[in-house]
Parts: structure tokens; C-alpha cells; sequence
């Protein structure tokens, strides 16, 4: 489907155009209160209206540009996506990429005895260094530990280069799961990948996306597996999770 703002209305809300389903719907959105008017009693408004949560996270996504008329966006709903639920740390997604299309979904059940990888990654300031650390346990409980050190200054690419050097590391694994306390690894490639690819690697607000190119790794590395991607609070007292911190910050601070 196609998004485009035509200008405003006598009331300063947002006329907007969407194309999709061999259907044109206008609605009209105001920015302040975030009240939504739909203008056409079609197939595509009665689809946008029934997955309103998802729409919302579009229209609310946009700044400054959106005020703009002329301004476009490529973007694709799922049908019924159960957005409270994606939106729950506490989920786990699950990524299926074992067949021609990709899907992501809420894991009601996790796979026992999967290959896991925890990974942590940090940026010192003082140091100009960034570490990052991945523990692997294989389905025998025993765990594998890897630290790294990287000039890159950004801790979420950090995170990131943590979650691409673990797929690397169980390359011929099928199936695993991904334990993080970075929810960037974690939306990223289960949500917001599958947006940025329709629209030519740009976000939500038409800017490009930052780290394009390890994004596109960590998608091919994804090819043919299903993982399990969990997310957990950092220094919560997770085990392994502590574990990776500390490694992180030592490979970080040059100590090792």
C-alpha cells in the first residue's frame, strides 16, 4: 500500500490518501488529539480500520516530514497482528525463514533444548573502544564464550555486530534462539526489516536507515533458519546476560 499526504483541511487535520487493495481510502488525522476520520466506506478503510493499531504506528511515526504534502510511504499491515502482544518484552518472537516467506509471530510455546546465543556490547566513551561478548550453549549445556573489540562508536550497532558474529558462529544451525537486552536486535530484524525492505531500506519517516549494510547481513544470515529471538533486561541478574556485560566492558576497556 501507498501513503501520500495531500495537503489540509479547513480543520489543520492531515488529508491523507492511501492506495492498496485496487482501492483508494482518504482519512483525515490530526496530529495533536490523533483522531483518525475515515472518508470512504470501502474494503481498504473497513481493512485499515480493523487493524487501526498497526496503521496508528505509521502516522504516529512521522515528525516534522509529514506536514509536508507530495510526501510518500510504501508500507504493508499485517492482517489481525496482534500489536499489544509484539509490543510485550516479555514475548518471545519467534522468526520462521524456512520457507519462500518470512513470518514473525508471538512464540506461545519455545522449542526445547534449542542452541542458544547471549550477546552484550558496549561503547567506552573515555576509552574510544567498544567491546562485545557472545556465549553460546549448545544443547548439551555447555557453553562456548567469544569477546570482541570494535572502533564502532554506537552501541545499538553494537549490539547489533554481537547478534551477526553469533549467527556466524552457529552458521549451520537450523534452528536457535537469540537471547539479547537489545530490543534494536530484537524489533529490528522481527518487525521493522520487513518495512524497511518494501520502502527501499527508508524508515517510517523517509529518512534511510542507519546501519544498512549490517542490517542486510544479519537478514541473509537469517535465511533458511527459525530462531527464537528473547529478549531480557540488562543487568537484571540474568547469568548469562551478566556474563556478557562484563566480558563486553573488559574487551571494551582493552583489559584483554
Amino acid at each position: 500500500m501507498t501513503l501520500e499526504i495531500l495537503g489540509q483541511d479547513e480543520r489543520g487535520r492531515l488529508l491523507i490518501a492511501i492506495n492498496g487493495l485496487n482501492q483508494l481510502s482518504v482519512i483525515s488525522y490530526h496530529e495533536r488529539s490523533r483522531a483518525i476520520k475515515f472518508h470512504d466506506k470501502n474494503e481498504l478503510s473497513v481493512f485499515l480500520h480493523r487493524n487501526e493499531k498497526q496503521f496508528r504506528k505509521i502516522l504516529h511515526a512521522k515528525k516534522e516530514v509529514i506536514l509536508k504534502p507530495g510526501f510518500k510511504l510504501k508500507f504493508a499491515l499485517c492482517e489481525k497482528k496482534d500489536v499489544d502482544a509484539f509490543n510485550d518484552i516479555n514475548n518471545i518472537i519467534g522468526l520462521e525463514k524456512r520457507s519462500i516467506s518470512s513470518e514473525s509471530f508471538i512464540v506461545q510455546s519455545p522449542v526445547k533444548n534449542l542452541p542458544e546465543i547471549f550477546t552484550d556490547g558496549c561503547f567506552m566513551k573515555d576509552k574510544k573502544r567498544g567491546g562485545f561478548a557472545v556465549i553460546i550453549k549448545n544443547t548439551k549445556g555447555t557453553y562456548e564464550t567469544y569477546t570482541f573489540a570494535t572502533n564502532q562508536s554506537s552501541s545499538t550497532l553494537i549490539e547489533l555486530l554481537a547478534a551477526i558474529k553469533g549467527l556466524e558462529i552457529l552458521a549451520s544451525e537450523k534452528q536457535l534462539r537469540i537471547v539479547t537486552d537489545s530490543q534494536y536486535v530484537r524489533k529490528g530484524i522481527t518487525e521493522w526489516i520487513f518495512y524497511w525492505k518494501l520502502n527501499g531500506w527508508l524508515t517510517a519517516n523517509g529518512r534511510q536507515v542507519k546501519n544498512i549494510e549490517f542490517w542486510k547481513k544479519f537478514d541473509r544470515l537469517t535465511e533458511n533458519k527459525y530462531i527464537e529471538f528473547q529478549w531480557v533486561k540488562s543487568h537484571s541478574g540474568h547469568f548469562e546476560n551478566t556474563i556478557c556485560d562484563l566480558y563486553a566492558k573488559e574487551k571494551a576497556s582493552g583489559s584483554f
